[in-house]
């Protein structure tokens, strides 16, 4: 049996995200030498969070110490998003909540109509379609990018199929309960700020 090492654990989730399905060795390897990679992250300033029930893991910024006169430097980027990017990550959360309720299959897979569906009901009526259907691919990749969609092959369908994406379950790490049961009031709050842009002229 070979003999887990701490590089194979750490290197990966400097990367990004760890997952149980797509990083098999590096998974393992951050289970079984947990107390260690702790210890080695928390000298940079960082925290492993591991979800073995979800099968996900990721390093995030440990809190600031108010009485830290000199902090260390931050090496988890923070993202600045978009108006509509948040939104999407918000309908996406609960659409994942709305699976998980249902029991069943694990892997929640949504085709790019399915996501434009979801969203298209908080937007302003798009007086062109085209340039409307580019920023929601635009949208899509950025959340993509941030690691919560990952493109699925349209296995058995036609090449011209819409694309597919799983929701990435590590999702439910950022938006957690709590905020999850205020969504609704949230979205309200989304439908609004989107009725002001539009009535400021601004409808993308």
């Amino acid at each position: 049996m070979t003999e887990p090492e701490l590089s194979s654990a750490v290197i990966p989730l400097m990367k990004g995200a760890v997952y149980r399905d797509t990083h098999d060795r590096a998974w393992k390897h951050l289970l079984q030498l947990q107390p260690q990679v702790r210890d080695y992250v928390a000298v940079l300033g960082l925290q492993v969070v591991i979800d073995e029930a979800e099968g996900y893991a990721f390093l995030r910024q440990r809190p600031a110490d108010p009485d830290d006169t000199d902090p260390p430097p931050r090496l988890i980027p923070r993202h600045a998003l978009s108006f509509h990017v948040s939104l999407l990550l918000a309908l996406l959360r609960k659409k994942l909540a709305e699976f998980d309720a249902q029991g069943g299959d694990t892997r929640l897979i949504l085709t790019r109509d399915q996501i434009a569906e979801m969203i298209r009901v908080f937007l302003p009526a798009a007086s062109n379609e085209a340039r409307a259907a580019d920023k929601l691919d635009e949208h899509i990749a950025k959340v993509a990018a941030l690691g919560f969609l990952r493109p699925v092959k349209n296995t058995g369908q036609s090449p011209n199929t819409a694309p597919c994406y799983e929701v990435r379950r590590i999702l439910k790490a950022f938006i957690d309960g709590q905020w999850l049961a205020d969504l609704d009031t949230r979205l309200a709050e989304y439908a609004g700020s989107l009725a002001s842009d539009t009535a400021g002229g601004n409808g993308e």
